[in-house]
């Protein structure tokens, strides 16, 4: 599998337009949720594990009862890649 190849600050505004939940700071995504529950916050984060791991790539992340504060970048590429705004996208999907 070729390496992700990180984006330039022009080509993350431009992506960022589609995903107005999401902040571009230090080098990441970032994206901060609030949920009805506990419970609900949990499944959010099970749902978003399945796809990370599918994707092999896994967010770094918080869950403090009800909130969760998710952060994507690519480590290996040293910031943001098309690989966060894939995982972005199916937060998106899955946020409330």
């Amino acid at each position: 599998m070729a390496r992700p190849i990180r984006l330039t600050d022009d080509e993350i505004a431009e992506r960022l337009s589609a995903h107005p939940h999401w902040t571009y700071e230090d080098d990441g995504l970032t994206r901060n949720l609030t949920f009805e529950s506990f419970v609900d916050a949990f499944g959010f984060m099970t749902s978003v594990a399945l796809m990370a791991e599918k994707l092999d790539h896994h967010p770094e992340w918080s869950n403090v009862y009800n909130r969760v504060t998710i952060r994507l970048a690519t480590h290996d590429a040293g910031g943001v890649t098309a690989l966060d705004f894939t995982l972005a996208a199916h937060v998106d999907r899955m946020a409330p």
